[in-house]
């Protein structure tokens, strides 16, 4: 199993930290393109859902990334140190009544993108995984 974790301040030009994390697995671990924009979206959108709503952008309170590749799995974890949330009592993005806010698609966008989605600790981490059929295990290049 190969493990590469990160942790950053909650700032949300922190965002391209992330980007960048991304774009280094991305060549470490040869993943195929059309998952990576899925991963970059997801990612992207959880990490910004941390610094937001989980720490409240309290740049004294970090969010933790990690990813895990083992059997054909990417395995990202975003972690906050806020107090949590209900994710099973998220509004409806695609209702009618809700078409028109400006947010509240986060959740639904990393449930459409990702293979599997799993909130833990009381929504203050969630697993994004991707299954991946051609990964390597990180070449040296």
């Amino acid at each position: 199993m190969n493990q590469v974790k990160i942790q950053i301040p909650s700032l949300i030009e922190n965002i391209r930290v992330i980007e960048s994390f991304i774009d280094n697995s991305k060549e470490e671990f040869e993943f195929e393109d059309d998952v990576y924009g899925n991963i970059m979206v997801a990612v992207t959108e959880s990490v910004n859902n941390a610094i937001r709503h989980g720490n409240k952008f309290d740049k004294e309170k970090l969010v933790y990334l990690t990813l895990q590749v083992e059997n054909n799995q990417l395995l990202f974890e975003i972690e906050d140190e806020g107090p949590g949330f209900d994710y099973d009592t998220l509004p409806d993005p695609t209702a009618p009544e809700n078409l028109e806010n400006p947010g509240g698609r986060g959740i639904f966008l990393m449930r459409n993108l990702c293979d599997e989605v799993n909130f833990l600790d009381n929504g203050k981490k969630v697993q994004l995984i991707f299954n991946i059929t051609s990964l390597q295990n990180g070449s040296s290049n």
